[in-house]
């Protein structure tokens, strides 16, 4: 557990890395075509995309507390997100 919190290339029993996840999140937001997406995704996978789409180091992925039933709106495109934390949807 260490490690995994410590070295974003560890990957304790085999699993993927902090890098690895980060690599994946970005991957799929990036090619998200134009168009409204809704996700329901587990706090690691927000914390990835939100620390992607602010170009924030890996450091801040530690830092990113994702409360649960918490809502998180990327709009924009890849290259130029935008980050709406806790929106309100009517």
């Amino acid at each position: 557990m260490a490690a995994w919190l410590s070295d974003p290339d560890a990957a304790p029993h085999g699993g993927e890395s902090l890098r690895e996840l980060r690599a994946r999140v970005a991957g799929w937001l990036d090619g998200l075509e134009p168009g409204t997406v809704w996700a329901v995704a587990e706090p690691d996978v927000i914390r990835a995309a939100v620390a992607h789409a602010l170009g924030a180091p890996e450091a801040a992925f530690w830092r990113l507390d994702v409360r649960p039933r918490s809502s998180v709106e990327l709009t924009g495109r890849a290259g130029r997100w935008n980050v709406g934390i806790g929106s309100v949807r009517d």
